[in-house]
């Protein structure tokens, strides 16, 4: 393709409002800009408005690279603040601003952009080239917990996913539990405590709870560092006189595998449990999200050959690193067997989900080439 239509199917994605939904304008806009190309598409409803996009080429050998990238961006907040419209992408100063340019559109664009042009260019693949497109990254993975399910990534040997890494290559990264626990209590005036259960008191010794077991943990793993727990949402009570009778409280954990999911959720469980053995006291817990740590092998050939093609591109080395988010390789790891996964893609992770989000366009191009060198070395191998 010329430069300005690989900017161009960046533009168009960009300008598409897919905020935590929508995603299958998205869809239905690579399926058809695929099908101009000759390669088939394949979308997997998720609900109304949302569908993830399945696309394959190449000539069926021994191996299977995926390429995976999400068609969701977080909210643009008050567009009045942004230097540009959010979903009017913005080419200045040699960047691409909107948001999801970073975010990870520019990503998902360039993993197309390299499948079609290697297909136009009938270059020879020895193997098969997965695009897997998904919703509802930003909300909980939604779409590759959906794809893994249904065994879209149960052939793959490795999975490239085009997060901004930028430029660096992450191979492993924590988990990520979000909970929310719920107090029951009960209503009386507050001149007379006594005929009232107070739900925020109940729900502060769950907290302290687990703030004790927390200043307990002292493993940490040498690569993700340690593991953490933020209280980040408090509601409860409607009136200042009156004893309150409900208070919730969201938190977020992020596991390492030292202290891993499942020891999380025994732990909050023992807490809760002991807690509502107590007089008065009624707490309700439940998971709102739960995604493995992903650990990768760090001297993988996906490694290997993504550092290769970038200093064959740019002439630049990059390192191997670890990152504290998740990422749909969360779920994407829980196929049938076992890959190495690398999260490898244009933009910086410091300017997503921010006002005035930007993309290097020099970057975004780069990396198609790189995506194109990957596939071909990736298939090529035995």
């Amino acid at each position: 393709m010329e430069q300005q239509e690989r900017l161009q199917i960046l533009k168009d994605i960009i300008n598409i409002n897919s905020t935590n939904g929508n995603e299958e304008a998205v869809a239905n806009y690579l399926g058809e800009l695929l099908s101009r190309h000759g390669i088939d598409s394949k979308k997997v409803q998720y609900a109304e408005k949302r569908a993830s996009l399945v696309s394959e080429i190449g000539d069926g050998g021994s191996r299977v690279l995926g390429l995976s990238g999400h068609m969701d961006v977080v909210d643009a907040g008050d567009p009045s603040k942004w230097t540009y419209p959010p979903f009017e992408a913005t080419e200045k100063d040699g960047k691409l601003y909107g948001r999801g340019s970073t975010d990870m559109k520019s990503g998902l664009a360039a993993m197309v952009i390299a499948m079609i042009e290697l297909k136009d260019e009938k270059k020879n693949l020895p193997g098969k080239v997965k695009l897997l497109a998904t919703v509802g990254e930003e909300v909980g993975e939604l779409g590759a917990e959906q794809l893994t399910s249904e065994g879209y990534a149960d052939d793959l040997d490795a999975l490239v996913i085009g997060e901004p890494s930028g430029p660096r290559i992450w191979y492993a990264h924590k988990g990520s539990m979000n909970y929310t626990v719920t107090s029951y209590g009960k209503n009386a005036h507050s001149s007379m405590p006594e005929f009232g259960i107070n739900a925020i008191d109940n729900l502060a010794l769950f907290y302290n709870e687990v703030e004790k077991f927390v200043a307990s943990v002292k493993e940490t793993n040498p690569l993700l560092g340690n593991f953490t727990h933020n209280a980040t949402v408090i509601s409860g009570g409607n009136q200042v006189n009156s004893i309150p009778e409900l208070a919730k409280m969201q938190g977020n954990i992020r596991t390492i595998p030292e202290v891993d999911n499942d020891e999380i959720k025994n732990v909050f469980a023992k807490i809760v449990n002991k807690l509502n053995a107590e007089k008065d006291v009624k707490l309700e817990l439940v998971w709102d999200y739960d995604k493995l740590p992903v650990f990768s092998d760090k001297d993988s050939d996906i490694a290997k050959i993504g550092q290769d093609a970038y200093k064959k591109q740019t002439g630049q080395s990059i390192d191997l690193v670890t990152s504290p988010g998740t990422t749909d390789a969360a779920e994407f790891i829980k196929a049938k067997k076992e890959f190495p996964v690398i999260i490898f893609g244009p933009g910086i992770i410091e300017t997503a989900h921010q006002i005035d989000e930007h993309v290097s366009i020099e970057n975004y191009t780069d990396m198609i080439e790189v995506y194109k060198e990957m596939i071909t070395q990736f298939l090529a191998e035995k």
